[in-house]
């Protein structure tokens, strides 16, 4: 592998969409039937969906296998359930994992009125929709145990710096992160108030995505809601809000097929 510093930007603008009466979905990657041979994955990191559901709408239940999904909600409330007894509500600052492993059955939908007895849930249908991140990683083991945990994580953003949120690497073992099942990959997330920086951490491949305000980075500029920044055998980098950012970032160290 070369050992080139390479910088690729990717702009908000120029992601593909699926969008339907109940959807609104960005996608990083190629996703469904978006697809680019030339933008499969960044490292270890297949989908990166900016997603955007109406109330009471959502994904049905379908299968996964072999794969970690973790989701980061943004705005309202997103229910998931699945053929493992898992049911509960995602909320921003709630950090959750998903290990697909031999196979299984979730649902994700913006229902949570309709769930009876869960602390935080609306005892009346709301009229809000849910936006958050869905993003997959490949695992280093096929065939795992399917899986699933939750955190939350909210009083550790609030400090401002890159807090480590999902994680399968030795150096987050000791921090408050849930566990991914790829020890060459790890997700943090930043919390940044105006003029706030943080320095990206030095790493074979960086995924950096503004996921809400915007943020400036080091040698590249301006960054807005939704760009992605994808860095290859780079790191140390300055990053920075301008009007405020929550910013995640993928720091991994092998890629698909290596």
């Amino acid at each position: 592998m070369s050992q080139t510093p390479l910088i690729d930007v990717r702009r908000a603008a120029d992601r593909m969409k699926t969008k339907i009466d109940w959807l609104d979905s960005k996608h990083s990657f190629s996703f469904g039937h978006h697809y680019d041979p030339d933008n499969t994955h960044h490292g270890l990191l297949l989908v990166n969906n900016d997603d955007i559901v109406s109330p009471g709408k959502g994904f049905d239940t379908h299968p996964h296998r072999d794969m970690e999904i973790v989701t980061w909600v943004l705005r309202g409330s997103l229910v998931h359930q699945d053929s493992i007894g898992h049911s509960g509500v995602i909320y921003p600052g709630l950090a959750q994992r998903m290990s697909a492993g031999t196979g299984i059955l979730h649902s994700e939908k913006n229902d949570s009125w309709r769930l009876d007895g869960v602390t935080g849930t609306h005892a009346t249908e709301h009229a809000n929709p849910v936006r958050f991140v869905q993003m997959w990683v490949a695992p280093d083991e096929a065939g795992i145990t399917p899986g699933y945990e939750q955190l939350e994580i909210d009083d550790e953003l609030m400090r401002g710096g890159l807090v480590p949120v999902a994680s399968g690497m030795a150096k987050d073992r000791d921090h408050a992160a849930i566990r991914i099942h790829n020890k060459y990959a790890g997700l943090s997330v930043a919390r940044l108030q105006p003029d706030r920086t943080v320095t990206l951490p030095e790493a074979p491949y960086l995924h950096v995505f503004v996921a809400e305000g915007s943020a400036d980075l080091e040698g590249v500029g301006p960054l807005a809601e939704g760009d992605a920044v994808r860095l290859t055998n780079s790191g140390g980098q300055r990053l920075s809000a301008t009007t405020g950012a929550e910013v995640l970032v993928w720091e991994m160290h092998a890629t698909i097929g290596r």
